[in-house]
Protein backbone atom coordinates (compact mmCIF):
# COMPACT_ATOMS: atom_id res chain seq x y z
CA UNK A 1 0.00 0.00 0.00
CA UNK A 2 2.79 2.42 0.99
CA UNK A 3 4.75 1.50 -2.15
CA UNK A 4 1.75 2.31 -4.36
CA UNK A 5 1.25 5.67 -2.63
CA UNK A 6 4.95 6.51 -2.99
CA UNK A 7 5.10 5.43 -6.64
CA UNK A 8 1.96 7.41 -7.51
CA UNK A 9 3.24 10.42 -5.58
CA UNK A 10 6.57 10.22 -7.42
CA UNK A 11 4.83 10.05 -10.82
CA UNK A 12 2.56 12.97 -9.85
CA UNK A 13 5.62 14.99 -8.81
CA UNK A 14 7.37 14.28 -12.14
CA UNK A 15 4.32 15.36 -14.15
CA UNK A 16 3.92 18.45 -11.95
CA UNK A 17 7.57 19.35 -12.56
CA UNK A 18 7.12 18.89 -16.32
CA UNK A 19 3.84 20.72 -16.80
CA UNK A 20 3.92 23.41 -14.09
CA UNK A 21 5.91 25.86 -16.32
CA UNK A 22 3.39 25.37 -19.14
CA UNK A 23 0.50 25.93 -16.73
CA UNK A 24 2.14 29.17 -15.53
CA UNK A 25 2.65 30.32 -19.13
CA UNK A 26 -1.03 29.66 -19.97
CA UNK A 27 -2.13 31.38 -16.75
CA UNK A 28 -0.19 34.57 -17.48
CA UNK A 29 -1.33 34.64 -21.12
CA UNK A 30 -4.64 35.91 -19.67
CA UNK A 31 -3.00 38.50 -17.39
CA UNK A 32 -3.86 42.18 -17.90
CA UNK A 33 -0.40 43.35 -16.88
CA UNK A 34 2.57 42.99 -19.20
CA UNK A 35 4.72 41.55 -16.40
CA UNK A 36 4.69 38.02 -15.01
CA UNK A 37 5.09 38.83 -11.33
CA UNK A 38 1.50 39.67 -10.39
CA UNK A 39 -1.85 38.63 -11.87
CA UNK A 40 -3.87 41.85 -12.12
CA UNK A 41 -6.95 40.51 -13.88
CA UNK A 42 -8.34 38.35 -16.68
CA UNK A 43 -8.11 39.55 -20.28
CA UNK A 44 -8.06 38.25 -23.85
CA UNK A 45 -6.28 41.36 -25.06
CA UNK A 46 -2.97 39.59 -25.74
CA UNK A 47 -4.71 37.10 -28.03
CA UNK A 48 -6.30 39.99 -29.96
CA UNK A 49 -2.93 41.77 -30.26
CA UNK A 50 -1.28 38.53 -31.32
CA UNK A 51 -3.26 38.46 -34.58
CA UNK A 52 -2.25 42.07 -35.33
CA UNK A 53 1.47 41.53 -34.61
CA UNK A 54 3.02 41.15 -38.07
CA UNK A 55 6.47 40.16 -36.77
CA UNK A 56 5.22 37.22 -34.69
CA UNK A 57 2.71 36.07 -37.29
CA UNK A 58 5.23 36.17 -40.15
CA UNK A 59 7.75 34.26 -38.03
CA UNK A 60 5.10 31.69 -37.12
CA UNK A 61 4.11 31.26 -40.78
CA UNK A 62 7.80 30.79 -41.69
CA UNK A 63 8.09 28.16 -38.96
CA UNK A 64 5.04 26.26 -40.26
CA UNK A 65 6.28 26.38 -43.88
CA UNK A 66 9.78 25.16 -43.01
CA UNK A 67 8.54 22.50 -40.58
CA UNK A 68 5.92 21.14 -43.01
CA UNK A 69 8.21 20.94 -46.06
CA UNK A 70 11.20 19.61 -44.11
CA UNK A 71 9.11 17.01 -42.23
CA UNK A 72 7.47 15.66 -45.41
CA UNK A 73 10.78 15.39 -47.30
CA UNK A 74 12.58 13.96 -44.24
CA UNK A 75 9.82 11.36 -43.82
CA UNK A 76 10.15 10.26 -47.45
CA UNK A 77 13.97 10.10 -47.31
CA UNK A 78 14.00 8.49 -43.85
CA UNK A 79 11.48 5.80 -44.87
CA UNK A 80 13.49 4.96 -47.99
CA UNK A 81 16.68 4.85 -45.92
CA UNK A 82 15.08 2.61 -43.28
CA UNK A 83 13.89 0.14 -45.94
CA UNK A 84 17.41 0.07 -47.40
CA UNK A 85 19.07 -0.37 -43.98
CA UNK A 86 16.67 -3.19 -43.10
CA UNK A 87 17.87 -5.16 -46.12
CA UNK A 88 21.56 -4.97 -45.07
CA UNK A 89 23.43 -7.74 -43.30
CA UNK A 90 24.15 -7.41 -39.56
CA UNK A 91 27.61 -5.85 -39.90
CA UNK A 92 26.56 -3.29 -42.49
CA UNK A 93 23.36 -2.51 -40.58
CA UNK A 94 25.23 -1.91 -37.30
CA UNK A 95 27.77 0.33 -39.09
CA UNK A 96 25.08 2.46 -40.74
CA UNK A 97 23.04 2.67 -37.52
CA UNK A 98 26.17 3.79 -35.66
CA UNK A 99 26.51 6.69 -38.11
CA UNK A 100 22.81 7.47 -37.65
CA UNK A 101 23.15 7.58 -33.85
CA UNK A 102 26.16 9.92 -34.11
CA UNK A 103 24.05 12.55 -35.88
CA UNK A 104 21.46 12.35 -33.06
CA UNK A 105 23.97 12.44 -30.19
CA UNK A 106 25.99 15.21 -31.86
CA UNK A 107 25.37 18.60 -30.12
CA UNK A 108 23.06 20.91 -32.07
CA UNK A 109 25.58 23.75 -32.06
CA UNK A 110 28.10 21.53 -33.87
CA UNK A 111 25.45 20.54 -36.42
CA UNK A 112 24.40 24.16 -36.92
CA UNK A 113 27.94 25.51 -37.41
CA UNK A 114 28.98 22.62 -39.69
CA UNK A 115 25.90 23.12 -41.89
CA UNK A 116 26.52 26.87 -42.00
CA UNK A 117 30.12 26.27 -43.18
CA UNK A 118 28.91 23.73 -45.75
CA UNK A 119 26.40 26.20 -47.20
CA UNK A 120 29.09 28.90 -47.31
CA UNK A 121 31.44 26.56 -49.22
CA UNK A 122 28.59 25.64 -51.58
CA UNK A 123 27.92 29.38 -52.01
CA UNK A 124 24.24 29.01 -51.18
CA UNK A 125 22.31 32.13 -50.23
CA UNK A 126 20.99 31.83 -46.68
CA UNK A 127 17.21 31.70 -46.61
CA UNK A 128 14.39 29.18 -46.86
CA UNK A 129 16.47 26.78 -48.99
CA UNK A 130 19.32 26.46 -46.49
CA UNK A 131 16.90 26.37 -43.56
CA UNK A 132 14.83 23.55 -45.07
CA UNK A 133 17.97 21.57 -46.01
CA UNK A 134 19.26 21.92 -42.45
CA UNK A 135 15.96 20.75 -40.94
CA UNK A 136 15.83 17.75 -43.30
CA UNK A 137 19.37 16.82 -42.23
CA UNK A 138 18.62 16.57 -38.51
CA UNK A 139 15.12 15.09 -38.99
CA UNK A 140 16.00 12.09 -41.19
CA UNK A 141 17.67 10.04 -38.38
CA UNK A 142 14.56 10.34 -36.19
CA UNK A 143 12.36 9.06 -39.02
CA UNK A 144 14.73 6.12 -39.56
CA UNK A 145 14.59 5.18 -35.87
CA UNK A 146 10.77 5.21 -35.94
CA UNK A 147 10.34 3.22 -39.17
CA UNK A 148 12.98 0.51 -38.57
CA UNK A 149 11.18 -1.19 -35.61
CA UNK A 150 8.03 -1.52 -37.74
CA UNK A 151 10.06 -3.11 -40.55
CA UNK A 152 11.52 -5.61 -38.06
CA UNK A 153 8.03 -6.50 -36.82
CA UNK A 154 6.73 -6.98 -40.36
CA UNK A 155 5.77 -10.43 -41.58
CA UNK A 156 7.69 -10.98 -44.84
CA UNK A 157 5.33 -13.79 -45.82
CA UNK A 158 2.61 -11.19 -46.54
CA UNK A 159 4.81 -9.52 -49.16
CA UNK A 160 5.66 -12.91 -50.71
CA UNK A 161 1.98 -13.89 -50.68
CA UNK A 162 1.10 -10.67 -52.53
CA UNK A 163 3.70 -11.52 -55.20
CA UNK A 164 2.32 -15.07 -55.49
CA UNK A 165 -1.20 -13.68 -55.98
CA UNK A 166 -0.10 -11.65 -59.00
CA UNK A 167 1.08 -8.33 -57.60
CA UNK A 168 4.14 -6.71 -59.09
CA UNK A 169 6.94 -5.80 -56.61
CA UNK A 170 5.87 -2.14 -56.67
CA UNK A 171 2.19 -3.03 -56.11
CA UNK A 172 3.09 -5.35 -53.24
CA UNK A 173 5.26 -2.62 -51.73
CA UNK A 174 2.52 0.03 -51.80
CA UNK A 175 -0.36 -2.29 -50.83
CA UNK A 176 1.38 -4.46 -48.22
CA UNK A 177 4.63 -2.96 -46.91
CA UNK A 178 3.61 0.70 -46.63
CA UNK A 179 0.27 0.07 -44.81
CA UNK A 180 2.11 -2.28 -42.42
CA UNK A 181 4.76 0.29 -41.46
CA UNK A 182 2.45 3.32 -41.67
CA UNK A 183 2.28 3.85 -37.86
CA UNK A 184 6.08 4.14 -37.78
CA UNK A 185 6.05 6.56 -40.72
CA UNK A 186 3.42 8.74 -39.03
CA UNK A 187 5.36 8.67 -35.73
CA UNK A 188 8.53 9.69 -37.56
CA UNK A 189 6.70 12.50 -39.35
CA UNK A 190 5.24 13.85 -36.10
CA UNK A 191 8.63 13.71 -34.37
CA UNK A 192 10.27 15.50 -37.31
CA UNK A 193 7.51 18.13 -37.29
CA UNK A 194 7.93 18.68 -33.55
CA UNK A 195 11.70 19.07 -33.76
CA UNK A 196 11.38 21.47 -36.69
CA UNK A 197 8.79 23.63 -34.93
CA UNK A 198 10.89 24.24 -31.81
CA UNK A 199 14.41 24.16 -33.26
CA UNK A 200 16.50 27.23 -32.51
CA UNK A 201 20.23 26.45 -32.62
CA UNK A 202 20.44 24.96 -36.14
CA UNK A 203 17.93 27.50 -37.49
CA UNK A 204 19.94 30.37 -35.99
CA UNK A 205 23.04 29.42 -38.01
CA UNK A 206 21.30 28.51 -41.28
CA UNK A 207 18.46 31.04 -41.66
CA UNK A 208 18.47 34.28 -43.61
CA UNK A 209 17.00 37.71 -42.93
CA UNK A 210 13.66 36.86 -44.59
CA UNK A 211 13.38 33.34 -43.11
CA UNK A 212 13.34 34.06 -39.38
CA UNK A 213 11.44 31.36 -37.45
CA UNK A 214 9.42 31.88 -34.27
CA UNK A 215 12.15 30.61 -31.87
CA UNK A 216 14.64 33.09 -33.40
CA UNK A 217 12.12 35.93 -33.07
CA UNK A 218 11.52 35.05 -29.40
CA UNK A 219 15.27 34.96 -28.79
CA UNK A 220 15.67 38.43 -30.33
CA UNK A 221 12.93 39.70 -27.97
CA UNK A 222 14.74 38.41 -24.86
CA UNK A 223 17.43 41.06 -25.35
CA UNK A 224 14.84 43.70 -24.42
CA UNK A 225 11.55 42.35 -23.07
CA UNK A 226 9.48 39.41 -24.23
CA UNK A 227 6.07 40.54 -25.45
CA UNK A 228 3.04 38.95 -23.70
CA UNK A 229 1.83 37.89 -27.16
CA UNK A 230 4.46 35.15 -26.96
CA UNK A 231 2.55 33.63 -24.03
CA UNK A 232 -0.59 33.68 -26.16
CA UNK A 233 0.92 32.04 -29.24
CA UNK A 234 2.71 29.45 -27.06
CA UNK A 235 -0.64 28.60 -25.45
CA UNK A 236 -2.31 28.23 -28.86
CA UNK A 237 0.49 25.95 -30.12
CA UNK A 238 0.35 23.81 -26.96
CA UNK A 239 -3.44 23.37 -27.19
CA UNK A 240 -3.27 22.45 -30.91
CA UNK A 241 -0.53 19.87 -30.26
CA UNK A 242 -2.40 18.47 -27.25
CA UNK A 243 -5.68 18.09 -29.17
CA UNK A 244 -3.82 16.45 -32.11
CA UNK A 245 -2.17 13.91 -29.79
CA UNK A 246 -5.46 13.11 -28.05
CA UNK A 247 -7.24 12.59 -31.39
CA UNK A 248 -4.44 10.36 -32.71
CA UNK A 249 -4.34 8.29 -29.51
CA UNK A 250 -8.12 7.82 -29.59
CA UNK A 251 -7.89 6.64 -33.21
CA UNK A 252 -5.13 4.17 -32.28
CA UNK A 253 -7.20 2.85 -29.35
CA UNK A 254 -10.24 2.38 -31.61
CA UNK A 255 -8.08 0.63 -34.19
CA UNK A 256 -6.60 -1.73 -31.58
CA UNK A 257 -10.08 -2.56 -30.22
CA UNK A 258 -11.31 -3.26 -33.75
CA UNK A 259 -8.35 -5.59 -34.43
CA UNK A 260 -8.90 -7.43 -31.12
CA UNK A 261 -12.60 -7.92 -31.93
CA UNK A 262 -11.68 -9.10 -35.44
CA UNK A 263 -9.23 -11.66 -34.02
CA UNK A 264 -11.86 -12.94 -31.56
CA UNK A 265 -14.39 -13.37 -34.38
CA UNK A 266 -11.84 -15.27 -36.45
CA UNK A 267 -10.96 -17.53 -33.51
CA UNK A 268 -14.65 -18.31 -32.95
Amino acid sequence: MIKKILSRGYIAFIFLFLYAPIAILIFFSFNKARGRGVFTGFTLNWYKELFSNDLILSSFVNTLIVASIASILATILGTMAAIGINSFNKKMKSAVMGITYISIINPEIVTGISLMLLFVIMKLKFGFTTLILAHITFNVPYVILNVLPKLRQQDNSLYEAALDLGCTPSQAFWKVVIPDILPGILAGFLMALTYSLDDFVVSYFTSGITSQTLPITIYSMTRKRVSPEINAISTVIFIVVLVSLVVMNLKEIKKEKYLIQLKRKRNK
